[in-house]
């Protein structure tokens, strides 16, 4: 059988294969003669009548040799054209999809880490966002903690002065600072001292003892009569399961010493309209969310389910439901046990339906899961995924 070769053939027949090479754009004819054929080209030119129209001394006449060449590549235009429909289709339908999905509800205005549970807040510009909360640099969101001497977590509504206690990082070393404490610094890794059982909200998970030095600074700074300990929350420990706390929460949902959740979102607007009711105002610090949102409503985020933050997917799962350590000034550490707690259960307090899961605790902020991890900056535009 003779050999189909790419040789020059009639005018009109280079024209026709010239219109299906060049639509397909990344082919062409040269001199009468077809080259750069790609893959589905060449396996058509492969076919007998493609051999025909290439073999210089064939006895067919251009007529039939026509006709042949058209039913030939009449299926190869139906397939491109075909195909190439779909994906047109199939792109439009996406994009009209996303425009639907993708809607723009504000800004993140600020992102605050908080290393010690019931500690000073650490404002920053960038996060690492874990399922299991936030990082930055060597620091992971509330992986510290301060308990007793048998292992049961000490609150902040039980020492208020723990939201004085900074807890940072250097070069590997941990630094803890509080006002009138000299700054104590000690590894951040201390794979010799004992793991301690301890208890957070009725749930046992374990933490690594941070030493007696520390031990020492954080019983003067508390001034208690009784000693505490610093614990260390590791990656290869077991965390605790969030639906033990709050059965809102999937039984896959897993945090460290927070309350419950590993994000809480709260809207500048929100803490605005609080404001509008007091006589004095409060700062968003005092609430301790990881992600401050702004240019939104006020309490427009308890409507928003699905986030979409830089590269990273949130989940909304609940509100938080406030207590009385909303009531210590961040910048004292002194407790009112009234104000703002008194406002909000006047105009914050759930649905009937609702009074199972929240008591009459009001709710302010609201906690989300996170679905795909990756970075999230100050200035990053916020998108509600969903209609």
């Amino acid at each position: 059988m003779a050999t189909c070769q790419n040789e020059k053939i009639s005018s009109h027949s280079v024209s026709f294969y010239n219109l299906f090479v060049t639509s397909r754009g990344d082919t062409r004819v040269r001199d009468g003669s077809l080259s750069s054929l790609n893959y589905k080209t060449s396996i058509a030119l492969q076919s007998p009548t493609a051999c025909l129209l290439s073999r210089p001394n064939s006895n067919m006449g251009f007529e039939k040799l026509s006709i042949a060449a058209i039913a030939q590549n009449k299926k190869l235009y139906l397939v491109v054209g075909g195909a190439g429909a779909a994906v047109v289709c199939l792109s439009l339908a996406w994009r009209s999809l996303r425009s639907r999905e993708k809607v723009r509800v504000g800004v993140v205005s600020q992102l605050l880490v908080h290393p010690l549970k019931s500690g000073k807040g650490i404002s920053v510009a960038f996060a690492e966002c874990h399922h299991i909360g936030l990082k930055h640099g060597e620091l992971m969101d509330r992986h510290w903690l301060v308990v007793k001497e048998d292992g049961h977590m000490v609150a902040g509504k039980q020492q208020p002065r723990q939201v004085l206690v900074a807890l940072t990082s250097d070069g590997g070393r941990l630094c803890l600072n509080g006002p009138g404490m000299e700054e104590l610094q000690m590894p951040l890794q201390q794979p010799h001292n004992p793991i301690m059982d301890c208890r957070v909200f009725g749930t046992d998970i374990q933490g690594r003892d941070c030493g007696d030095e520390a031990a020492c600074w954080i019983t003067r700074f508390l001034g208690g009569e009784i000693g505490y300990r610093l614990v260390h929350f590791e990656p290869h420990m077991e965390p605790r399961r969030s639906a033990d706390q709050e059965k809102l929460f999937s039984q896959d949902e897993k945090v460290a010493y927070p309350n419950v959740g590993p994000v809480m979102l709260l809207s500048e607007a929100s803490v605005g309209d609080l404001n509008g009711k007091l006589q004095k105002d409060v700062t968003v610090e005092r609430f301790r969310p990881n992600i401050v949102v702004s240019d939104c409503n006020a309490f427009e985020e308890d409507s928003w389910t699905e986030l979409l933050i830089g590269d990273v997917r949130l989940h909304r799962v609940m509100a938080c439901g406030r207590c009385s350590f909303i009531t210590v000034d961040p910048e004292t550490g002194i407790i009112s046990r009234k104000e703002p707690l008194v406002t909000l259960k006047g105009y914050r307090q759930c649905q009937p339906s609702e009074a199972e899961i929240y008591k009459k605790s009001p709710l302010f902020g609201q906690f989300f899961t996170v679905k795909k991890t990756g970075i999230i900056q100050v200035g990053d535009v916020v998108y509600r995924i969903g209609r």
